[in-house]
């Protein structure tokens, strides 16, 4: 939200015992210890990590407990982008790191389905699961630097695979099973996988998916691979049907089989910009984009991330509600570098209540939940009181990301879930990581981001790369960071990369949001920047509309386009998706115009307002702002978009559909 909107204030704020305990505040004092340094708040240690990158990123190394038996020869090489190399010389291993944390016999991951059928893997039993993995691998000539693909759902069995494969030095990708087979051939052709680690199937809405004729068609347009391994996931396992109808060459092997197999138990440690995993864009508007990143990298990046921001220790056990293809996931197996647990759920959020995942939650003593804004207005709509009606007393702090969380969710979850923070986060599948997010130290105010991440060198640029202060410009990040993309997937010069994240402001990230630094450090997100509303030369941000859209009873969810026209008007109609019983009428129309005008400006009211049944959105729930903007100024669906990267394609035809008739009616009226 922006200040306009909703008044800012502190919703919730730490007390001094709390900020005595955090890891934030053991980190400031070994900096204090190390490098003579005291901070008198938040903000001067920041800017300190972003002026001193050697001397923060080292503190980090230090401070962690990271090693290499190389050493490094320096923390960077220097400051250029593209092209830093971070700690040269250094040799690890993300999965090492991660394995070495926990105490043998404590839970590690907690896997849970629609029906709470519920599995623990303790920290021994993972390490012997990823060795015999590892093992297998190794018996199928993974290489370091080969492709192993999952295509799999949130379930301990990806976890594991994504360990023995980073245990080898291998490359780890993974699509989650809600993609059809076109979906995942055209992000895993790219990538020439040797070994594909597939399920049978998945559950979702109180239905059993099965995925093996799916695995097959993917297995037959897939040359490179040698090896398929199948987890029987849903207890109806295809694998003899599949195995009579795949391609000959390719060996097929249960999970339970590779489970036996005996060898290497002792990752491999590799360069520090040794390709990790590869995450892929969207794909909405185009083939999707293979982000590379690398071993170290995301190691640093993500320590820093849950020790120092999410303040995740051994006792914490974090649940986040997501798929293998979305960046999240990765950052929920990271979580595991605090030798805590973790929890993986397979199925939908509102399955068999709206209340399950609070639920899921309380059974499980949850200390760190993550959700999107989209189910805490789900929760919202639904009047639900988790606080009240759960014990949530092991719950402690709360995370949400994915798009921007209004203030009056903020609100809700105070009073609904409890006195605790309520994190709001923004970074994205580029960075494996966040930039603006919680500060454990900080208080959490309505409507606001808490800072600046550490390392993090964000600042609001305007159209001429000037920084701003306490107004709207471009996100961008000034200096380097660990976890940005060694490089992307098959672009060997350098240009697909330069030109998606340095064309705008040479030498600088844009990251493609749209951000208000405010004097106090604390910030808001406002939407893309290339969905940005500009009207009459305003530019103004969709989620200002959305947060009073989606606060009112009626409605579920919004979609606000601006869309220049070829006569060179700007039409900026307003899509919502309203609740059973619920209808659009003249009345109604008018208060949701009431409600824009009130509370954020005239400016914001929409030109037209349409009830539509549902919006569309990516596989990773981010509503398709930029695409429908195109096909509203007549451009073709399938010039804009890939069908098979949106949940339910066929409510794109709505968009199309509505351009032609509004073209009618402008012809019939000449």
């Amino acid at each position: 939200m922006s200040s306009t909107a909703l008044p800012s204030r502190p919703i919730w704020a730490p007390s001094d015992e709390q900020i005595g305990t955090t890891t934030l505040t053991r980190f400031q004092d070994h900096v204090r210890a190390t490098h003579g340094l005291e901070f008198e708040d938040y903000e001067s240690l920041w800017r300190w990590s972003v002026t001193d990158l050697e001397g923060f990123w080292s503190s980090v190394w230090n401070f962690f407990g990271l090693d290499s038996e190389s050493g490094y020869e320096r923390v960077l090489t220097d400051e250029a982008m593209p092209g830093t190399r971070w700690f040269p010389g250094a040799r690890v291993n993300f999965a090492r790191f991660l394995l070495e944390r926990g105490k043998p016999e404590a839970t590690a991951v907690v896997s849970i389905d629609e029906t709470g059928h519920t599995r623990y893997l303790t920290w021994s039993a993972l390490r012997q699961q990823v060795s015999a993995l590892a093992a297998e691998l190794d018996r199928a000539e993974v290489e370091v630097g080969d492709v192993v693909a999952g295509y799999l759902p949130n379930i301990a069995e990806a976890v594991v695979a994504f360990l023995a494969t980073a245990s080898i030095g291998a490359v780890w990708s993974s699509v989650g099973q809600d993609y059809a087979a076109q979906a995942v051939v055209d992000r895993f052709e790219q990538l020439a996988p040797k070994v594909l680690i597939a399920a049978d199937g998945y559950t979702f809405g109180g239905r059993t998916h099965t995925r093996g004729s799916t695995v097959d068609e993917i297995v037959s347009q897939l040359p490179s691979l040698a090896q398929v391994i199948l987890v029987d996931n849903v207890g109806d396992s295809p694998t003899a049907d599949i195995r009579r109808g795949a391609r000959s060459p390719v060996t097929w092997r249960s999970w339970d089989e590779a489970m036996t197999t005996v060898g290497r138990n002792t990752p491999v440690d590799v360069p520090f910009d040794h390709p990790l995993w590869v995450l892929f864009s969207s794909g909405t508007t185009g083939r999707p984009k293979g982000l590379v990143h690398g071993h170290g990298g995301v190691l640093v990046e993500k320590v820093k991330q849950i020790g120092l921001h999410w303040d995740l220790g051994p006792d914490d056990r974090v649940f986040w509600y997501t798929s293998p293809s979305w960046m999240m996931w990765n950052t929920q197996v990271s979580a595991l570098l605090s030798g805590g647990s973790i929890v993986c759920y397979d199925g939908s959020p509102i399955h068999p209540d709206s209340n399950w995942l609070w639920r899921i939650a309380a059974d499980l003593d949850v200390s760190f939940l993550g959700v999107s804004p989209g189910y805490l207005q789900a929760s919202a709509n639904e009047d639900v009181h988790p606080a009240a009606q759960f014990d949530l007393s092991r719950l402690r702090a709360m995370g949400s990301t994915g798009s921007p969380l209004a203030a009056h969710l903020q609100l809700w979850a105070r009073d609904r879930v409890g006195d605790l923070p309520l994190w709001s986060m923004s970074g994205g599948t580029d960075l494996a990581s966040a930039l603006v997010g919680g500060v454990p130290t900080q208080p959490v105010w309505s409507g606001r981001i808490s800072g600046r991440c550490l390392g993090a060198a964000v600042e609001a640029w305007d159209e001429h790369g000037n920084p701003v202060h306490d107004s709207v410009g471009e996100l961008v990040v000034r200096k380097p960071m660990p976890s940005m993309p060694i490089t992307l997937w098959n672009d060997p010069d350098g240009t697909k990369y330069r030109s998606a994240y340095f064309e705008n402001y040479p030498g600088v990230w844009r990251q493609g949001d749209w951000i208000t630094v405010h004097g106090d450090g604390t910030v808001v997100i406002h939407g893309r920047s290339d969905s940005t509303l500009n009207r009459n030369g305003i530019r103004m941000g969709s989620s200002d509309i959305y947060a009073v859209v989606e606060s009112l009873p009626e409605i579920t969810e919004a979609l606000v386009i601006g869309a220049e026209q070829p006569d060179g008007t700007y039409w900026m109609p307003l899509f919502v998706v309203l609740r059973p019983d619920f209808h659009l009428d003249d009345f109604s129309s008018e208060r949701i115009r009431s409600e824009i005008r009130d509370k954020v400006s005239p400016r914001h009211v929409p030109d037209e307002i349409f009830a539509v049944p549902a919006l569309p959105h990516t596989r990773t729930g981010k509503k398709i702002e930029v695409p429908i903007k195109r096909i509203l100024q007549g451009a073709a669906v399938d010039e804009v978009i890939s069908r098979d990267a949106v949940d339910d394609a066929s409510l794109l035809d709505f968009y199309s559909d509505l351009v032609a008739r509004r073209n009618l009616v402008t012809a019939e009226t000449r």
